[in-house]
């Protein structure tokens, strides 16, 4: 005989999210000393797990080493990311990575500066995470495994994984921020993040149809994909594209290439927390972490996210 009812079981999980939204919500009309609300600082915070994300790929695919030797005061002391090293680049494209990842040390400190902030959380960007990311998109197991640190093509298409998603996250969050300081800040971070994926976008479009060694997929399949794959786990719809599409889906529906995704007014796409972390945990569940964060992301959004999914794990 069930213990619980559905209707009970219903009912708890009504009462544990509305929990998380009551604790969510009255803090939105308090400021911090910077005259800030905290619904702003929440979503402020919160893309500190993607510039972290991305500064420690960019650092160790660049230069062979990360935060902790370039800025170890903005790591929080945050656990070491696991399986980072160093890629095999030319010296064109190790450059343009260099230029990133100093890029991110900025926005991290430019973040931690206006708002607390929270250490670094646990990050997996091992060859083995990624290969992960790739199987899925692809639908099938790579052959040798996908290894994203082993040439200038791999390590771009893994880069295509990372920005993008955090731009959108911006764009997302830019029309619910309520003071000039957020939106001055969260306008600064857009502008470069957008640059940033604009330039890994052109550096892999140039090869667009060059196959990906030993693979045999083009490398506009591969973007793709890995945009499909985004779509589907995001749960929201279209708000993502690879760097070729159908003329009839590109700029005002007459060209196939697609250097910068839009809509079909080629505006940029947002998203909400909760579409990021399902993305980046690459479960398709906000609750659910794994994927780039074994341990699942930090800040409120994301923890109430996780204290909910631990309650439901505890009732059942």
């Amino acid at each position: 005989m069930a213990l619980f009812s559905s209707n009970t079981f219903n009912s708890l999980v009504l009462v544990l999210s509305l929990s998380i939204i009551l604790n969510l919500l009255p803090s939105s009309f308090a400021s911090n000393k910077r005259g800030i609300p905290q619904s702003d600082v929440d979503l402020l915070e919160f893309p500190l797990n993607l510039e972290y994300l991305e500064a420690e790929f960019f650092l160790w695919g660049s230069l062979g080493y990360g935060l902790d030797k370039i800025a170890p005061e903005l790591t929080g002391k945050g656990p070491e990311p696991i399986g980072a090293k160093i890629a095999k680049l030319d010296p064109f494209v190790r450059d343009v990575v260099a230029q990133f990842a100093f890029q991110e040390v900025g926005h991290l400190r430019a973040i931690k500066s206006t708002v607390p902030g929270f250490p670094r959380p646990l990050l997996n960007i091992s060859s083995e995470s990624f290969a992960t990311v790739i199987n899925s998109a692809i639908g099938r197991t790579l052959e040798p495994p996908f290894d994203p640190y082993a040439n200038d093509i791999n390590y771009l298409i893994a880069s295509y994984v990372i920005p993008y998603v955090g731009l959108t996250g911006y764009v997302g969050a830019n029309p619910n921020l309520q003071s000039p300081a957020a939106k001055r800040l969260v306008a600064g971070l857009l502008g470069v993040e957008s640059g940033q994926d604009a330039v890994i976008r052109a550096l892999l479009f140039e090869q667009a149809y060059v196959k990906v060694k030993p693979y045999g997929i083009t490398v506009a399949e591969f973007t793709d994909r890995i945009s499909n794959l985004r779509n589907e786990l995001g749960h929201a719809g279209l708000k993502d594209e690879g760097i070729v599409v159908k003329p009839s889906e590109g700029a005002e529906g007459r060209i196939s290439g697609n250097v910068l995704a839009g809509d079909k007014d080629s505006l940029s796409f947002g998203r909400t927390p909760e579409e990021i972390l399902r993305i980046v945990y690459g479960s398709g569940n906000e609750s659910k972490p794994g994927g780039f964060y074994p341990k699942g992301a930090e800040g409120r959004i994301a923890q109430s996210h996780l204290r909910l999914n631990e309650a439901l794990l505890n009732f059942n």
